[in-house]
């Protein structure tokens, strides 16, 4: 099979042909970049050349979205000359979206950094690797010396494998920071906050595949069609399967939209006043589980309380949702059970996200849709490992695991890594600092600077920060910078800094953004399908990837590059002690059995790099939908052994493909809610009632499972003497020999115990979730009553503004709300997407939609250069006009980079690395604006004005 070249016009510019979108992309050479792809670029069959040398197949998986597609990549010679969808994967049966057929031109593209440059009297000039870490790590080193570890910030990638995402984590507390973060603060944080402290775990309850047995999908803030292109094929399997209910909660018609059984849209900022208007009907109508929130659910009462307010009246005036819709999607979400409930970035990137979120599952425990096949709380995450690398703890506030920052964290993993603590401590700066409630507390154990705020751990004055000095070197190790707000106050950001280094396959736009004449250094990575390792997908499935071709060009692994760049900095012995390290590069193997060791608390023990390696090599015999494998060498597994997947690998669980699903036994897969939070609030228990697991010997609530535990219930004799003289003073999280686990579930039990769900988070701002408008918000007469909160003084070592900001009335002059979203033809900061010809086709240009009122009210036509201004930025684009978009509501993607409020940056990138497409940041323009638990950015409500260019 393949994927003809097209050669007439173009749908994306409606009229523009190959040849003039060659020239105005900046090929100057023609045709010929693209020529050279012509015979094999995309899909097609795996022939050899007559007399040629013989095609050989190679398993791998996606590199874009959460979904984790399998693509079976043909080489020839070492080269990569082909690729297929696998028909046999379970995920996408052969299915691709546009990114995914042409994956291939991430591996081989031209537009990628060839070798390590640095930029020298305002030239790019190559050098040699050995150059390269020589001249960085001298200059961290003496950054170090002068101001502290703290003033180096390692930002991380959610692009890595879970081996050099563990890695990178491991590298970072050995340089003494935990300034260190990745893309997931800023997609999903609110989510694994939410979550978590909803139920016990932060991730995606059921799987993509288990969307075949939901009766009713609820996508809210999420947009599959275009952002998760093959997920939509489970969806549209419900609805064909079950006649399942689609409804679509979005302030855009979007293209999933155009597949719903019922679309609703909502102001934008007003997902919690959306949801409690849905429980409203419900608790009105007595549709709620009764049963189930007495069992399992913690805090109801409250809810309820709180959802009184919001009257069909009240949801209409903040919502903009009129009784009669509302009633008819609760009565939809009512009627049809098992329903599923799915949301992305547009109900995280908010500064109540957490709230949005507690709504969400606080309304899956109304309805009794927890712990079931079809139902759960299915969370799209973003990247191919965005899942994995916050499981890893790239994130400024966790060590791997979720393990938080607590001296008995630190303990824990410093026996992991077979190290001496003391030795680990002291490469933190040992002063204190007011922490976020004003008690002193030193940086090792003090959460660092989110990666949202990075720009001002630079800016603000240091007097205001809780650290020794500010940011004075930034490493971009696979990160695109235009995925962060307030694009204005980045580049001051980045042209303060001492040091910028780039590690990535492309320059991404941090190479031309700041005004600078030297102090950046480019460090060209491999891709992912240079080496090889385990990828986690959304639904918690670690795969495992092989090697497609060797590192193109002078391009290195990440685990490579940080190995090297540890030997400069002098820890390269204790970063690998007990990983073997061949010619520069740690094995990946031998990285995953040392996260294997002390992964506990999320069940990251049982995946070992055989059992995933077989798993690989029989995708075919895992069922579609339960994902069970059906006879064959992985028989009774699930796929991607999701975690938890209790215990050593020896133990030989399956995996929990649905999370707190009490129908079947703990061994094989069952689950209770967490006991995360105690045994008891205000004299209320917090554990479940009544009910447990299939075939647990405990037939009622119990908390999580220590030593002493088990000596209470007489089952300490169940563990081998090594069991025991590893469990003794240990609990489930770090017993590491894995024995106090094994003899929990041996006994029917879930090692972290059986407790409710709770809807009352009380230690979070607001602990049963309130609507707050926005900083930015045109509704003024809606400010007083649903206020937003107080300035804070420290939170994540920084100053943050809330109040300051919506006590202005920016709706005068910036009358139309702005928010944001995804494309299907790019990725992310888009770098790698527009680099690639195939994709860079369909879209070439940035753009705004604007609803045909605003249009002509402004006099803007289709096709029209515009100026997007809001209070701190501006840029300038291409007019859409459509009624996708609601009167008094604006549209922007996010891919788009190397414009800067109208100056085209295109001369600024290094030779032949620049992106075949080219557009403003929407994120230069987008506002201040942080979550009030995680510092999510507020990317989905702003305010701006649109003008004619």
């Amino acid at each position: 099979m393949r994927l003809i070249k097209k050669t007439g016009a173009s749908a994306a510019t409606g009229g523009m042909d190959r040849r003039t979108f060659l020239k105005t992309s900046g090929l100057a050479a023609g045709g010929a970049a693209l020529a050279g792809l012509a015979p094999g670029a995309m899909m097609r069959r795996a022939e050899a050349a007559e007399g040629g040398a013989k095609v050989e197949t190679v398993r791998t998986v996606c590199t874009h979205c959460s979904v984790g597609c399998g693509i079976i990549a043909e080489v020839q010679n070492g080269v990569w000359v082909g690729q297929e969808p696998a028909f046999d994967h379970p995920f996408n049966r052969g299915a691709h979206c546009a990114k995914g057929a042409s994956v291939r031109e991430h591996g081989i593209g031209e537009r990628r950094l060839k070798y390590p440059m640095k930029l020298e009297n305002g030239k790019w000039k190559r050098i040699s690797w050995e150059q390269a870490i020589d001249e960085v790590g001298e200059r961290l080193l003496a950054i170090r010396q002068q101001s502290g570890p703290d003033a180096v910030y390692w930002l991380g990638s959610a692009k890595h494998s879970n081996e050099q995402a563990y890695l990178f984590r491991k590298m970072a507390a050995l340089w003494g920071t935990n300034n260190v973060d990745h893309q997931a603060r800023i997609c999903h944080s609110t989510t694994v906050a939410g979550v978590a402290n909803t139920w016990g775990y932060g991730a995606m309850t059921n799987s993509y595949n288990d969307i075949h047995n939901s009766r009713a999908v609820l996508l809210i803030g999420s947009n599959p069609a275009e952002a998760h292109p093959v997920a939509l094929q489970h969806i549209l399997r419900a609805k064909e399967r079950n006649n399942a209910a689609i409804i679509v909660v979005d302030p855009r018609y979007t293209r999933t939209a155009a597949k719903a059984t019922e679309y609703v849209r909502i102001r934008p900022g007003t997902d919690v006043p959306f949801i409690w208007g849905l429980l409203w009907h419900i608790f009105e109508n007595g549709w709620e589980d009764r049963e189930f929130i007495r069992t399992r659910v913690y805090g109801m009462d409250k809810v309820r309380a709180e959802v009184k307010k919001w009257h069909p009246r009240e949801v209409e005036n903040v919502v903009g949702v009129s009784e009669q819709q509302m009633r008819r999607v609760a009565k939809m979400l009512a009627d049809n059970r098992p329903g599923t409930i799915v949301w992305c970035m547009g109900g995280t990137q908010h500064t109540i996200g957490n709230n949005n979120t507690r709504a969400y599952c606080i309304l899956q425990l109304a309805l009794g849709n927890m712990g079931t096949a079809g139902g759960g709380a299915n969370i799209f995450r973003g990247h191919d490992n965005v899942q994995g690398a916050t499981d890893l703890g790239v994130l400024s506030h966790t060590l791997p695991g979720y393990y938080g920052l607590s001296e008995g964290a630190w303990r824990h993993w410093a026996r992991v890594w077979d190290l001496d603590f003391d030795w680990i401590a002291a490469r933190f700066d040992q002063n204190e600092y007011a922490g976020d409630n004003g008690k002193p507390v030193k940086p090792m154990f003090y959460k660092g600077i989110p990666v949202s705020r990075w720009i001002d751990g630079v800016l603000e004055d240091k007097e205001n920060i809780g650290q020794r000095d500010n940011i004075r070197a930034m490493i971009f190790w696979g990160h695109a910078p235009n995925s962060q707000t307030r694009g204005v106050e980045m580049k001051k950001a980045m042209e303060r800094l001492d040091l910028i280094v780039v590690v990535d396959p492309y320059p991404t736009f941090t190479a031309v953004l700041p005004d600078r004449k030297d102090g950046i250094y480019l460090l060209p990575a491999a891709t992912q399908f240079e080496t090889y390792g385990s990828v986690t997908a959304s639904n918690r499935s670690l795969q495992w990837r092989d090697r497609v071709i060797e590192p193109m060009f002078e391009s290195l692994p990440d685990h490579t590059i940080m190995y090297k760049l540890a030997k400069k900095l002098g820890f390269a012995a204790e970063l690998t002690k007990h990983i073997e390290v061949r010619n520069d590069e740690p094995l990946v193997e031998d990285i995953l059995r040392e996260l294997n060791r002390g992964m506990w608390t999320i069940g990251y023990t049982g995946q070992s790099p055989e059992r995933l390696k077989r798993q690989q090599r029989n995708w075919g015999t895992f069922n579609y939908t339960t994902l069970q494998a059906e006879g064959g060498p992985c028989n009774g597994e699930y796929y991607g052994l999701p975690w938890p997947c209790w215990g050593t690998p020896e133990l030989g669980h399956p995996g929990t493909p649905i999370l707190y699903d009490m129908s079947k036994p703990v061994a094989k897969g069952g689950l209770t809610f967490r006991a995360r939070f105690g045994v008891e609030r205000n004299g209320v228990s917090l554990l479940a009632d009544g009910v447990y697991s299939v075939g647990s010997e405990i037939r009622d609530g119990y908390p999580e499972f220590t030593d002493k535990l088990l000596k209470q219930l007489g089952w300490w004799d169940d563990l081998t003497p090594e069991e025991k003289n590893a469990a003794e003073g240990r609990n489930w999280k770090t017993d590491l020999s894995g024995g106090i686990q094994r003899v929990a579930i041996q006994h029917g039990c879930a090692p972290f115990g059986n407790a409710k769900a709770r809807c009352e988070v009380w230690n979070f701002p607001d602990p049963i979730p309130v609507h707050r408008e926005p900083l930015y918000t045109p509704r003024r007469d809606l400010v007083a009553k649903y206020p937003t909160y107080e300035d804070r003084k420290r939170f994540y070592r920084l100053p943050t503004r809330y109040r300051s900001i919506q006590e202005t009335d920016f709706s005068r002059d910036f009358p139309i709300i702005l928010t944001s979203g995804r494309l299907v033809e790019y990725e992310g900061g888009g770098d790698e997407s527009r680099s690639n010809p195939w994709l860079a086709e369909l879209q070439q240009h940035m753009f705004v939609e604007i609803h045909p009122v605003d249009a002509n009210n402004n006099g803007i036509r289709d096709g029209q250069q515009v100026w997007v201004e809001t209070p701190e930025g501006r840029i300038k684009v291409m007019a859409l006009v459509t009624r996708r978009v609601a009167p008094g509501v604006a549209f922007l993607p996010f891919h788009f980079a190397g414009h800067f409020q109208g100056e085209d940056l295109r001369a600024k990138y290094p030779p032949g690395a620049d992106p075949y497409v080219l557009g403003e940041a929407a994120n230069t323009a987008m506002t201040y604006g942080y979550d009030s638990v995680t510092q999510m950015q507020e990317s989905k409500v702003s305010l701006c004005r649109i003008r004619a260019a």
